[in-house]
């Protein structure tokens, strides 16, 4: 998931791109600046050319926090974060007002990719922590540069405060990047449980798993548009039999996958009416539906010859339209629409202080 020649330290951002299973622990710098300040008094939070991005606020300071989710009645958002002296990520709820957060995961293993359920009393996630209370080990990188594909994944829902935790996946291998559909119906994940990384759709039970993607190559971070009809993921497709294709075969045998190019995709709920959305180049991630269904932001590092900034876009989704949010150093990503589609969330390496830590801010939208 990266373009021409990306190096190591850029893809680490792609890690965290969209419910992956691997921290950031070299996500690139950005520019020094201003000890990490929650309420945004008197510091820059926005940068020329960021018209869309108005009273922007840091809700965290230190380590590193993303992908953050609302909540369907947008009254908080739940996010992976790894603090400072943690071992990899945990699941954390997050009061959008005050910045309050606390953890609702059990601490133990490797969690990734969490949502709410539409009635707001249940989340989901996924983790490792039923096979070890450790976390996995990171990937060997003797290989070049490649993603670990943790088979002790699972899909877990719990009540919103983390108690009363079910299992809802038990296939052998990797079950993971599952989030809900606005009707409440179905659930949409990756799983490997094929031989390749694939979309499926549940219901919020964990019955009637429907495959929904066959084409070799990695297919993740998949989103439902708010009424349900479609879904939107990012993709990397190699050409069949081709050396590319015979690497990708054998390193997912081993638990692994080494990032090519990633464009975002888009099908009708059921599978179907497949349509490529970008063709930029480049890395492409985290897709996330504006409102009104007809749009989508993500993040890519399309624009930059070296691979090592990536920054928010919006489109609309017949490929036209192509508009640039945010202008900051580093990353930028994650962009998450309020449902009232006022607020825009997104995590940043901006007003770091010069350190690695990538943060989550909230900004209200301008039209």
């Amino acid at each position: 998931m990266n373009h021409r020649t990306l190096s190591g330290l850029t893809l680490a951002v792609i890690v965290l791109a969209g419910c992956s299973d691997e921290g950031a622990e070299d996500t690139p710098r950005a520019a020094s600046g201003p000890a990490a300040n929650l309420a945004g008094d008197g510091v820059a939070l926005t940068y020329e050319g960021e018209s869309r991005l108005q009273n922007v606020r840091q809700l965290t300071a230190g380590g590193e926090n993303a992908e953050a989710y609302w909540a369907f009645d947008g009254s908080q958002l739940i996010y992976q974060a790894k603090k400072p002296g943690a071992e990899c990520d945990q699941i954390f709820l997050l009061d959008p007002h005050t910045a309050e957060t606390h953890m609702v995961s059990t601490g133990e293993g490797r969690t990734t990719c969490s949502y709410f359920y539409p009635s707001g009393d249940e989340i989901l996630y996924s983790s490792t922590h039923h096979h070890d209370a450790s976390c996995p080990p990171n990937p060997d990188m003797s290989m070049g540069y490649v993603w670990p594909i943790y088979k002790t994944y699972d899909v877990f829902v719990a009540n919103a405060d983390g108690t009363n935790l079910r299992q809802l996946t038990t296939e052998d291998g990797y079950d993971a990047e599952a989030t809900f559909s606005p009707q409440g119906d179905r659930i949409v994940f990756t799983s490997d449980r094929n031989g390749d990384l694939d979309l499926y759709s549940m219901n919020p039970d964990g019955s009637d798993v429907v495959q929904l993607t066959d084409r070799l190559g990695y297919d993740g971070g998949a989103f439902y548009s708010p009424d349900g009809s479609k879904i939107i993921w990012r993709a990397h497709y190699p050409e069949e039999g081709s050396a590319e294709a015979e690497d990708y075969v054998r390193l997912l045998e081993q638990g692994l996958l080494r990032p090519g190019e990633l464009e975002v995709y888009v099908m009708d709920a059921d599978g179907s009416n497949v349509r490529q959305v970008t063709d930029v180049g480049g890395a492409n991630f985290a897709p996330y539906w504006h409102p009104d269904g007809d749009k989508i932001l993500w993040s890519s590092n399309h624009h930059d010859p070296a691979g090592r900034d990536f920054e928010i876009y919006m489109i609309n989704l017949d490929g036209t339209g192509l508009e640039r949010i945010t202008h900051s150093e580093g990353f930028d990503g994650f962009p998450v629409f309020s449902p009232d589609g006022k607020h825009l969330v997104f995590g940043s390496n901006r007003n770091n202080g010069g350190t690695s830590d990538t943060n989550v801010f909230i900004a209200e939208w301008g039209h």
